[in-house]
Protein backbone atom coordinates (compact mmCIF):
# COMPACT_ATOMS: atom_id res chain seq x y z
CA UNK A 1 0.00 0.00 0.00
CA UNK A 2 1.32 3.44 -0.97
CA UNK A 3 2.21 5.70 1.93
CA UNK A 4 2.78 9.39 1.56
CA UNK A 5 4.04 12.03 3.93
CA UNK A 6 4.05 15.68 3.01
CA UNK A 7 4.66 19.14 4.38
CA UNK A 8 3.47 22.22 2.49
CA UNK A 9 4.45 25.67 3.74
CA UNK A 10 3.33 29.06 2.38
CA UNK A 11 4.82 32.45 3.21
CA UNK A 12 4.44 35.99 1.92
CA UNK A 13 7.35 38.31 1.19
CA UNK A 14 6.81 42.01 0.56
CA UNK A 15 9.18 44.22 -1.45
CA UNK A 16 9.03 48.01 -1.67
CA UNK A 17 10.02 49.13 -5.17
CA UNK A 18 9.72 52.86 -5.88
CA UNK A 19 7.26 53.12 -2.98
CA UNK A 20 5.06 50.40 -4.52
CA UNK A 21 4.59 47.33 -2.34
CA UNK A 22 4.86 44.02 -4.23
CA UNK A 23 3.79 40.86 -2.40
CA UNK A 24 5.18 37.48 -3.49
CA UNK A 25 3.88 34.10 -2.32
CA UNK A 26 6.66 31.64 -1.57
CA UNK A 27 6.20 27.96 -0.81
CA UNK A 28 8.13 24.86 0.16
CA UNK A 29 6.90 21.32 -0.51
CA UNK A 30 8.48 18.20 0.95
CA UNK A 31 6.96 14.79 0.23
CA UNK A 32 7.77 11.12 -0.14
CA UNK A 33 6.13 7.79 -0.87
CA UNK A 34 7.42 4.24 -0.93
CA UNK A 35 9.00 4.96 -4.32
CA UNK A 36 9.43 8.73 -4.63
CA UNK A 37 10.97 11.69 -2.81
CA UNK A 38 10.47 15.33 -3.65
CA UNK A 39 11.38 18.70 -2.19
CA UNK A 40 10.82 21.89 -4.10
CA UNK A 41 10.79 25.63 -3.48
CA UNK A 42 8.80 28.16 -5.46
CA UNK A 43 7.50 31.69 -5.77
CA UNK A 44 4.09 32.84 -7.07
CA UNK A 45 3.12 29.35 -8.21
CA UNK A 46 6.35 28.78 -10.16
CA UNK A 47 8.99 26.28 -9.15
CA UNK A 48 12.39 27.91 -8.45
CA UNK A 49 14.43 24.99 -7.10
CA UNK A 50 14.07 21.27 -6.54
CA UNK A 51 16.26 18.51 -5.19
CA UNK A 52 17.18 15.85 -7.74
CA UNK A 53 17.61 12.73 -5.59
CA UNK A 54 18.54 10.58 -8.59
CA UNK A 55 21.26 12.95 -9.81
CA UNK A 56 22.15 13.77 -6.19
CA UNK A 57 22.16 17.54 -6.67
CA UNK A 58 19.96 20.63 -6.50
CA UNK A 59 18.56 22.24 -9.66
CA UNK A 60 17.44 25.81 -10.32
CA UNK A 61 14.47 25.63 -12.69
CA UNK A 62 13.66 29.25 -13.58
CA UNK A 63 14.74 30.57 -17.02
CA UNK A 64 17.85 32.73 -17.38
CA UNK A 65 15.89 35.99 -17.58
CA UNK A 66 14.62 35.49 -14.02
CA UNK A 67 17.70 37.19 -12.67
CA UNK A 68 16.18 38.01 -9.28
CA UNK A 69 17.30 34.54 -8.12
CA UNK A 70 21.04 34.40 -7.46
CA UNK A 71 22.69 31.17 -8.63
CA UNK A 72 24.10 30.72 -5.13
CA UNK A 73 20.81 31.42 -3.32
CA UNK A 74 20.12 27.72 -2.84
CA UNK A 75 23.61 26.48 -2.05
CA UNK A 76 23.39 23.71 0.50
CA UNK A 77 19.64 23.14 -0.01
CA UNK A 78 20.13 19.68 -1.53
CA UNK A 79 22.12 18.57 1.49
CA UNK A 80 19.38 20.00 3.69
CA UNK A 81 16.80 17.96 1.75
CA UNK A 82 18.76 14.78 2.34
CA UNK A 83 18.82 15.52 6.08
CA UNK A 84 15.07 16.27 6.03
CA UNK A 85 14.26 12.89 4.53
CA UNK A 86 16.36 11.12 7.12
CA UNK A 87 14.04 12.67 9.71
CA UNK A 88 10.94 11.72 7.68
CA UNK A 89 12.15 8.12 7.38
CA UNK A 90 12.56 8.05 11.14
CA UNK A 91 9.06 9.45 11.68
CA UNK A 92 7.55 6.90 9.30
CA UNK A 93 9.06 4.13 11.37
CA UNK A 94 6.77 5.37 14.13
CA UNK A 95 3.73 5.72 11.81
CA UNK A 96 3.79 9.52 11.79
CA UNK A 97 2.00 11.25 8.90
CA UNK A 98 1.75 14.94 8.10
CA UNK A 99 -1.30 15.11 5.87
CA UNK A 100 -4.86 14.93 7.17
CA UNK A 101 -6.96 15.00 3.98
CA UNK A 102 -7.05 13.58 0.45
CA UNK A 103 -8.42 15.03 -2.78
CA UNK A 104 -8.92 13.03 -6.01
CA UNK A 105 -7.47 14.22 -9.33
CA UNK A 106 -9.47 15.84 -12.12
CA UNK A 107 -8.21 14.42 -15.40
CA UNK A 108 -8.39 15.66 -18.99
CA UNK A 109 -6.78 14.45 -22.23
CA UNK A 110 -6.06 16.43 -25.40
CA UNK A 111 -3.61 16.76 -28.31
CA UNK A 112 -0.93 19.44 -28.35
CA UNK A 113 -1.41 20.27 -32.04
CA UNK A 114 -4.22 20.04 -34.58
CA UNK A 115 -4.60 16.39 -35.57
CA UNK A 116 -3.46 15.21 -38.99
CA UNK A 117 -3.41 11.52 -39.88
CA UNK A 118 0.15 10.20 -40.17
CA UNK A 119 1.73 13.33 -38.66
CA UNK A 120 3.51 13.06 -35.28
CA UNK A 121 1.78 14.78 -32.38
CA UNK A 122 1.82 14.94 -28.57
CA UNK A 123 -1.06 13.55 -26.54
CA UNK A 124 -1.30 15.19 -23.11
CA UNK A 125 -3.00 13.85 -19.99
CA UNK A 126 -3.42 16.55 -17.33
CA UNK A 127 -4.25 15.71 -13.72
CA UNK A 128 -4.97 18.49 -11.24
CA UNK A 129 -6.56 19.20 -7.87
CA UNK A 130 -5.20 16.10 -6.12
CA UNK A 131 -3.56 15.71 -2.71
CA UNK A 132 -1.29 14.20 -1.73
CA UNK A 133 1.04 13.11 -4.55
CA UNK A 134 1.74 10.72 -6.14
CA UNK A 135 -0.65 9.64 -8.88
CA UNK A 136 -0.12 6.40 -10.81
CA UNK A 137 -0.34 6.97 -14.58
CA UNK A 138 -0.67 4.43 -17.39
CA UNK A 139 -1.42 4.70 -21.14
CA UNK A 140 -2.93 2.35 -23.72
CA UNK A 141 -3.22 2.44 -27.52
CA UNK A 142 -6.05 0.31 -28.91
CA UNK A 143 -6.23 -1.48 -25.52
CA UNK A 144 -2.49 -2.34 -25.55
CA UNK A 145 -0.28 -0.90 -22.79
CA UNK A 146 2.16 1.83 -23.86
CA UNK A 147 5.24 2.59 -21.76
CA UNK A 148 7.07 5.27 -23.78
CA UNK A 149 5.61 8.34 -22.08
CA UNK A 150 7.07 11.19 -20.03
CA UNK A 151 5.68 12.72 -16.83
CA UNK A 152 6.37 16.23 -15.60
CA UNK A 153 7.20 17.00 -11.99
CA UNK A 154 4.42 17.57 -9.49
CA UNK A 155 3.57 21.27 -9.37
CA UNK A 156 1.57 22.97 -6.62
CA UNK A 157 -1.70 24.79 -7.18
CA UNK A 158 -2.65 27.89 -5.19
CA UNK A 159 -5.00 25.89 -2.94
CA UNK A 160 -2.28 23.48 -1.82
CA UNK A 161 -3.29 20.66 -4.20
CA UNK A 162 -1.07 19.50 -7.05
CA UNK A 163 -1.05 18.98 -10.80
CA UNK A 164 1.05 16.97 -13.23
CA UNK A 165 1.25 16.46 -17.02
CA UNK A 166 1.91 13.18 -18.83
CA UNK A 167 3.08 13.35 -22.48
CA UNK A 168 2.76 10.56 -25.06
CA UNK A 169 4.28 10.83 -28.57
CA UNK A 170 1.80 9.55 -31.17
CA UNK A 171 1.44 9.27 -34.93
CA UNK A 172 -2.35 9.21 -35.24
CA UNK A 173 -4.14 6.91 -37.66
CA UNK A 174 -7.88 6.98 -38.33
CA UNK A 175 -9.73 4.90 -35.72
CA UNK A 176 -6.90 4.72 -33.14
CA UNK A 177 -8.11 4.92 -29.53
CA UNK A 178 -5.79 6.08 -26.74
CA UNK A 179 -6.53 6.08 -23.02
CA UNK A 180 -4.90 7.59 -19.94
CA UNK A 181 -5.64 5.88 -16.62
CA UNK A 182 -4.93 7.58 -13.29
CA UNK A 183 -4.78 6.01 -9.85
CA UNK A 184 -4.64 7.92 -6.58
CA UNK A 185 -4.96 7.38 -2.84
CA UNK A 186 -8.36 9.13 -2.82
CA UNK A 187 -9.82 6.78 -5.46
CA UNK A 188 -8.36 3.41 -4.46
CA UNK A 189 -9.92 0.64 -6.54
CA UNK A 190 -11.62 3.16 -8.85
CA UNK A 191 -8.97 4.60 -11.21
CA UNK A 192 -10.03 7.34 -13.59
CA UNK A 193 -9.74 6.61 -17.33
CA UNK A 194 -10.01 9.22 -20.08
CA UNK A 195 -10.08 8.16 -23.75
CA UNK A 196 -9.13 9.99 -26.91
CA UNK A 197 -10.05 8.77 -30.40
CA UNK A 198 -8.49 9.75 -33.73
CA UNK A 199 -11.47 11.11 -35.64
CA UNK A 200 -10.30 13.33 -38.47
CA UNK A 201 -13.20 14.73 -40.49
CA UNK A 202 -12.93 14.06 -44.23
CA UNK A 203 -13.86 16.83 -46.72
CA UNK A 204 -17.62 16.90 -47.32
CA UNK A 205 -18.91 15.63 -50.71
CA UNK A 206 -22.30 17.32 -50.54
CA UNK A 207 -21.39 20.70 -52.13
CA UNK A 208 -19.44 19.00 -54.93
CA UNK A 209 -22.33 16.68 -55.74
CA UNK A 210 -24.85 19.52 -55.77
CA UNK A 211 -22.60 21.65 -58.00
CA UNK A 212 -22.14 18.73 -60.39
CA UNK A 213 -25.86 18.03 -60.61
CA UNK A 214 -26.62 21.73 -61.10
CA UNK A 215 -24.06 22.03 -63.91
CA UNK A 216 -25.45 18.91 -65.63
CA UNK A 217 -29.02 20.19 -65.46
CA UNK A 218 -27.90 23.57 -66.75
CA UNK A 219 -26.18 22.02 -69.78
CA UNK A 220 -29.25 19.88 -70.46
CA UNK A 221 -31.39 23.01 -70.35
CA UNK A 222 -29.15 24.82 -72.84
CA UNK A 223 -29.15 21.81 -75.17
CA UNK A 224 -32.94 21.48 -75.01
CA UNK A 225 -33.46 25.19 -75.72
CA UNK A 226 -31.08 25.07 -78.68
CA UNK A 227 -32.94 22.04 -80.10
CA UNK A 228 -36.32 23.77 -79.99
CA UNK A 229 -34.86 26.99 -81.42
CA UNK A 230 -33.43 25.17 -84.44
CA UNK A 231 -36.60 23.15 -84.88
CA UNK A 232 -38.67 26.33 -84.84
CA UNK A 233 -36.54 27.98 -87.51
CA UNK A 234 -36.95 24.95 -89.78
CA UNK A 235 -40.73 25.40 -89.64
CA UNK A 236 -40.55 28.59 -91.77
Amino acid sequence: MMKYSSLFVHSKISFDILSVSVVHNSFVFTGCSDTEKEELYGTDGEEVFHSDFIGKKGLLTLPDFADFVNSTSYDGFYEQSVATFRIIDWLQMYKCNFFVFTEPPHTSIYSKYDVMVGVENDLICHMTGFFPPPVIISWTKNSVNVTEFMNSQYRPNHDGTFNIFSHLKITPEEGDIYSCTVGHKAILGQPQTKTWEVDVALPGVGPSVFCGVGLTLGLLGVATGTFFLVKGNNCY
